[in-house]
Order: C-alpha cells, then sequence, then structure tokens
C-alpha cells in the first residue's frame, strides 16, 4: 500500500484531559473528513484541504447543524496533532496556543 505524503491522513482522537476525550477525526486521501464524539451522539463530515501549516474544513454534515467553513492552524509531531480551528465569529488563530491535542490511532 502506498504511504500518503500528507501527514495528517489517518484517525485522530482526543485523550483524556482534553475537553472532548475520545471524539476522534479522520482524515482521508480523498480529501474527506468525518468525526463522531459519541460521548453526545455528535457525527459531522465533510471536505478539507491542507497547506503548510494551515487547514481549512467545509463542513457539510453535522448532527447539530453547525455547517460552514472552518479555518485553523495544525501541527504534527510524530504520533500527535495540535488542532486549533477558528470559532464562528472568530480570525484564524495565529498559533496554536489554544489547540486540541489528537493522537494518531
Amino acid at each position: 500500500m502506498e504511504k500518503p505524503d500528507n501527514p495528517i491522513i489517518g484517525k485522530w482522537q482526543q485523550p483524556a484531559g482534553q475537553p472532548y476525550a475520545g471524539q476522534w477525526l479522520e482524515f482521508n486521501l480523498d480529501g474527506t473528513f468525518q468525526t463522531v464524539y459519541s460521548e453526545l451522539g455528535v457525527t459531522s463530515s465533510g471536505t478539507y484541504i491542507v497547506s503548510d501549516d494551515h487547514i481549512y474544513l467545509n463542513q457539510t454534515q453535522h448532527s447539530f447543524c453547525l455547517l460552514g467553513k472552518f479555518e485553523g492552524r495544525f501541527r504534527i509531531d510524530s504520533s500527535s496533532l495540535l488542532l486549533s480551528l477558528r470559532n464562528t465569529f472568530d480570525k484564524t488563530p495565529v498559533d496554536l496556543s489554544k489547540a486540541r491535542l489528537y493522537l494518531k490511532q
């Protein structure tokens, strides 16, 4: 199997101690993503693009109808992903000071 060049490809999960422990995100090679937070019965999906340390999500499905485009920053170190997305009315984060941690599954 060919290894993707994009290191964000794969499944990532928030560990204990994070705001949504157990929530997972999966980024697929075809530019789609999905996320599940079983604790609240939340699912979402859509498409994404990464460029350098920026990520652009277009969320087209969400259990609570939180649809739209979300921009953010990310960093991958080995098997950890730091991800900081802007809230609806905020500007795109300039750094990762408020990032959430996800671990590669």
